[in-house]
């Protein structure tokens, strides 16, 4: 479709006089999905700029199910909460992400098909009704172990945490789905299949608040089934973890129909129930029931559901039975029940009684375990901090150290130096910090970061210039100053003064640094707090400035609720909060403040006077939003930005408004932003004023011209949300704090600032090349094994960024280009000739020192878009070229030598055949140290002389050794040749004999004693020794030493002396025998020249 067939069509319809409605609806659907081209097409051209992920993997993040290949024991697929499929073939030895670029991440079950063990299917969506589960899009199934994955429907359900696959039938499956959290209606309850997935059936539940949230199958008759509805609403204010619909069921026509099972089970507001099936008595099923008010009950049937009997009061605890409730029957021990809770809990009494399971040293709130066939004494269990196994029965537990699935809420940067620490506040993993890069080659290690505080981590802060001092909180505004030195924390959260009401502060309290004075602190509950001696002390400035409501009065269910039902508020943080502050850096006591009740309030004189806001005036935007976050311009104090969140009512469109006078009046900036995208935080660049980034549910987007148009930065990043978005100043780099997959870091974004429209139509556009440090590399401790994660570091060296209006195309390119137009046909063999023999077309980057000399050159990527392009600061080898290529000697190797600091050039060339077209630049950029060493260093001069000479010896020595070790073959072939003369000479023999013993000592002599290193002998010293001057000399900044140049002078007088006998036996010993040979009648040997006619 394009503009030209639009126009004909709205010709068409005026001409009919047809209603304006059809006209408008269709243009309004063309445009649409112009803009969603357009999106992709836009998104792609970024996508040389790609991010890196730094994690961690120490803390790893919560784990929703697990599977064992029932054939393949080593074999596991992870479903991770908010962090999408982990497949390892080696029991957790290394992982591989599986499911990183579907339209969802969050994950609720997955299920091997019994049948065919190749087929995967899982459930999208979080299986717990926690304040910040994820949603997801139906169900996928996978039918090649997990390498490609289709979406099979339910697209609605947005929970589902439950999946069985007939055991004899693969086409027949039941989904347990929970349905929507924030709101009624969608796919929820159990549906079931016949047909593969293809078409989906609702047997059990309703349309509105009753899903499902487990099933059972029973193997020696798979017609019964049982199944757990649950009815439940969770809102921005409250959470009612119970109702009428919730209860048990069970099936005996393959799911088609169920009858409810009461017999023995209590008549009230039932919540979230866990089944288990005893696998050594199908007739026995267990279930853990939520009670009224978070209370519970451990119940048994052992007739097959007909009447049940309560076995114990045990229910899941911590943050309430919604998040927990799964109950696991050991297949190993009959009457083992394992019960998922904030501490596990194990019977072996079949629920009489519980204790907690022993789990020294591993993480809290537990959601899944599977057991192997082959070891009663083995469990794999995945926990809100990863996965644990146990070998001997829980007695001890391994901690799968690899998973980088770590969940971030909030994120901060400081300026230390050599390089900036990332700061960031987790789910359930405390807080972290750690390094944005290393020096080390292999990158960040878990070792190189640490923690800062403990419990769930929310927003960090830290101080500008002071990179010793960083704030974090526990949940719930439980603030903290951390002294980054001594690893000391003091709690510095203000008090309530003497008749007060209680502070509610946020789950997520906003904590700011002022941009004025970085000793001075604000922080917020349901009011602002200003300290001025980083945290010792606060004082308010402000009233409440929320709407301040009574939550117990919201409706739920579509309507007020009795206070005698199923409330869980406790499984909430508080409400009528204070969610973000902001200060304005241009005008010193302009202070924002957002709200979860739909506010913003507004002072200009640090609080003495407020000037509320509501939201809901605003064109476009809904009746109460969460305010995520608000930021004042960096540039003009009467601009404000805010990211509003409707989810938790069931809308997930993005909201992103601008205000242009201090928030007085308001207007959406969404754009062609996709509908179904929560915005959680933005970021405004500090050079160019116009270059704004979202933070959103689904990755990172930007936008340059006011909102218009946002473009999302998808390079090196998985489908994941982004709940916070900063950039490091000093370095120009985009950091971003992923809920489910750690940190990523887009180094360098100052391309996406000078980028603009007249870029797109010339063919190449270089960017300014950042300052290049200058030092070597470490090595941490080897040998360690494969199952550390490691995150990478920029690549090392300088970095190059070009934008390519299109790719430069081959011959090959452009007849493949018109073949897919459908117009193949053969080209002729002139034309395929000329296709072979094309030499590029290339992208090369030509970088020289400031003297105008060549130092390397870099190929490049010859790519649509941007590209970027590494050169580790290093000159090529330059040891001699041979005749034959090597893979090893390619245009991005090098001898391993390292270019000195100072100023250099970069030009971008374009070649083809043969011919060198400057594309551009030159630009220059600088190499400069990092470190001053403990040592003074040698000068720049003394080094590049020294490499210079070094360089020049060695290509002496490789042309030496080519040299001896040709003339060693030619005399050898020389003899066999001999052998095969029509009139050979005794003489002639010797001469040759002579001649290959003269070479053989001169080779002891240059390279050693060949039968001396037969077992391993030393040799005398000898001229290839200064071989090794390209590492031993130049592996440091510090330059040649003494002994190195010592080393250098007398290989260079051996080398000498080699050569002196050499030469006689090249320029004039074999040139004479190979005449002698010519004469004898011997036949042609290699290197002898054609044959004279």
């Amino acid at each position: 479709m394009n503009f030209i067939f639009l126009y004909i069509v709205i010709q068409i319809i005026l001409k009919m006089r047809k209603l304006t409605i059809v006209l408008l609806m269709f243009i309004c659907f063309f445009l649409a999905d112009f803009s969603a081209l357009a999106q992709k097409s836009n998104s792609n051209l970024f996508g040389g700029l790609k991010f890196r992920n730094i994690g961690p993997a120490m803390t790893s993040g919560r784990i929703a199910d697990i599977a064992i290949h029932p054939e393949n024991e080593n074999v596991w697929y992870v479903a991770v909460g908010s962090g999408g499929v982990w497949k390892t073939k080696n029991s957790g030895t290394t992982w591989k992400a599986i499911f990183e670029n579907q339209k969802v991440y969050s994950t609720g079950c997955i299920t091997i098909d019994p049948n065919n063990p190749s087929t995967i299917w899982l459930g999208t969506g979080e299986n717990v009704g926690g304040r910040h589960a994820g949603f997801g899009d139906g169900i996928y199934v996978s039918h090649n172990d997990g390498k490609s994955w289709k979406n099979m429907g339910l697209e609605n359900s947005e929970h589902l945490s439950k999946i069985i696959v007939h055991p004899d039938n693969s086409d027949v499956l039941w989904v347990a789905s929970q349905g929507p959290l924030w709101s009624k209606g969608g796919d929820r309850g159990v549906y079931k299949s016949i047909d593969g997935g293809n078409t989906w059936k609702r047997t059990l539940g309703d349309s509105e608040w009753v899903g499902a949230t487990d099933l059972l199958i029973d193997p020696t008759n798979p017609d019964v089934l049982f199944a757990a509805t649950w009815q439940r609403h969770r809102t921005v204010a409250g959470y009612l973890g119970g109702g009428p619909g919730s209860g048990l069921h069970k099936s005996t026509d393959g799911g088609e129909t169920w009858k409810a099972l009461k017999n023995g089970i209590p008549n009230s507001n039932l919540g979230k129930i866990g089944l288990a099936m005893s696998p050594f008595n199908s007739k026995v099923i267990y279930a853990a029931i939520e009670l009224d008010r978070t209370k519970g009950g451990f119940f048994m049937s052992s007739n097959g559901g007909q009447t049940w009997i309560k076995q114990s009061d045990a229910v899941a605890g911590g943050t309430g039975p919604h998040y927990y409730q799964e109950i696991i029957a050991s297949p190993h021990h009959e009457g083992t029940i394992y019960f998922m809770n904030n501490s596990a809990l194990e019977s072996k009494n079949h629920g009489k009684t519980f204790e907690r399971m022993r789990r020294s040293n591993q993480h809290s709130d537990s959601h899944a375990l599977v057991f192997k066939k082959s070891d009663p004494n083995y469990l794999l269990i995945g926990t809100d901090g990863g996965l644990y196994e146990s070998f001997d029965g829980t007695e001890s537990w391994k901690y799968v150290r690899n998973l980088p699935i770590t969940q971030y809420f909030k994120i901060a940067v400081d300026d230390a130096k050599p390089f900036y620490n990332v700061y960031g506040g987790t789910q359930d993993n405390g807080s972290h910090g750690g390094p944005s890069r290393t020096i080390s080659s292999d990158g960040i290690a878990s070792a190189d970061w640490w923690k800062t505080l403990g419990a769930d981590g929310a927003q960090t802060a830290t101080e500008p210039g002071n990179p010793n001092i960083s704030y974090g909180e526990f949940q719930q505004g439980a603030l903290w100053r951390i002294d980054n030195k001594t690893r000391e924390t003091v709690f510095i959260q203000p008090q309530a003064r003497e008749g007060d009401t209680y502070e509610r502060f946020n789950w997520d309290a906003p904590i700011l640094v002022s941009s004025h004075d970085p000793k001075r602190l604000y922080f917020a509950s349901q009011r602002v707090w200003k300290s001025k001696n980083r945290g010792d002390g606060w004082e308010p400035i402000s009233e409440d400035l929320t709407l301040n409501q009574e939550r117990m009065t919201f409706p739920y269910y579509d309507t007020t609720q009795s206070w005698d039902n199923a409330w869980d508020v406790g499984a909430m943080s508080n409400y009528n909060t204070i969610t973000s502050l902001a200060e304005s850096p241009k005008q010193e006591g302009l202070l924002y403040a957002g709200t979860d009740d739909g506010l913003i309030q507004v002072t200009e004189d640090e609080g003495a006077n407020w000037n509320k806001i509501s939201l809901n005036t605003i064109k476009g935007v809904p009746a109460t939003p969460f305010v995520n976050d608000v930021r004042a311009d960096l540039f003009d104090a009467n601009v404000v930005y805010a990211a509003l969140d409707n989810h938790k009512y069931g809308d997930y469109k993005p909201y992103i408004i601008k205000s242009t006078d201090k928030g007085r009046s308001w207007r959406l900036i969404n754009g062609d932003l996709p509908n179904k995208l929560l915005i959680w935080r933005l970021v405004q660049d500090h050079i160019n004023k116009d270059l704004l980034f979202a933070a959103t549910e689904f990755g990172v987007y930007f936008t340059s011209n006011g909102g218009k148009n946002w473009i999302q930065l998808k390079g090196g990043m998985p489908t994941i949300p982004i709940r916070d978005i900063k950039i490091q100043r000093r370095e120009n780099d985009l950091v971003a704090g992923s809920f489910g997959r750690g940190i990523f870091i887009l180094d360098d974004i100052t391309p996406l600032r000078t980028f603009n429209k007249n870029m797109m139509s010339a063919e190449a556009t270089m960017f300014p090349v950042k300052k290049v440090n200058w030092y070597r590399q470490s090595s941490r401790v080897g040998s360690q094994g494969d199952a550390e994660w490691i995150a990478k570091n920029p690549p090392f060296g300088a970095n190059f960024t070009y934008y390519m209006a299109d790719k430069i195309k081959s011959k090959k390119d452009l007849r493949k280009a018109k073949e897919k137009k459908g117009n193949a046909q053969f080209p002729g063999w002139d034309a395929l000739e000329e296709e072979s023999r094309e030499d590029g077309p290339s992208i090369m980057l030509v970088i020289k020192d400031k003297n105008g000399n060549v130092v390397n050159t870099i190929k490049g990527t010859n790519r649509k878009g941007f590209n970027r392009v590494n050169w580790r600061l290093n000159y090529p080898s330059k040891r001699g070229e041979r005749l034959q290529s090597s893979t090893r000697r390619g245009f991005n190797r090098g001898g391993g030598i390292m270019v000195t600091p100072g100023t250099y050039s970069v030009t971008l060339e374009k070649r083809v055949n043969g011919v060198h077209t400057t594309l551009q630049g030159p630009t220059n950029f600088e190499v400069v140290p990092l470190f001053d060493g403990t040592l003074p260093r040698k000068s720049n001069e003394v080094i590049n002389n020294f490499r210079d000479d070094v360089t020049a010896f060695q290509q002496d020595l490789t042309s030496t050794n080519i040299s001896l070790s040709r003339s060693l073959k030619t005399t050898n072939a020389m003899l066999r040749a001999l052998n095969k003369a029509s009139r050979p000479t005794n003489e002639l023999f010797k001469k040759l004999n002579s001649t290959k013993i003269s070479l053989l000592t001169i080779d002891k002599e240059l390279n050693g004693d060949s039968i001396k290193d037969e077992i391993g002998e030393r040799s005398n010293p000898s001229a290839s020794d200064g071989g090794s001057l390209g590492w031993t000399a130049f592996g440091n900044t510090y330059g040649p030493t003494d002994e190195h140049m010592r080393l250098l002078n007398r290989v260079k007088s051996q080398l000498k002396k080699v050569k002196n006998k050499l030469y006689p036996i090249v320029n004039s010993t074999l040139p004479s025998l190979r005449n002698e040979l010519i004469k004898t009648g011997a036949p042609w040997i290699e290197g002898q020249g054609l044959i004279n006619d």
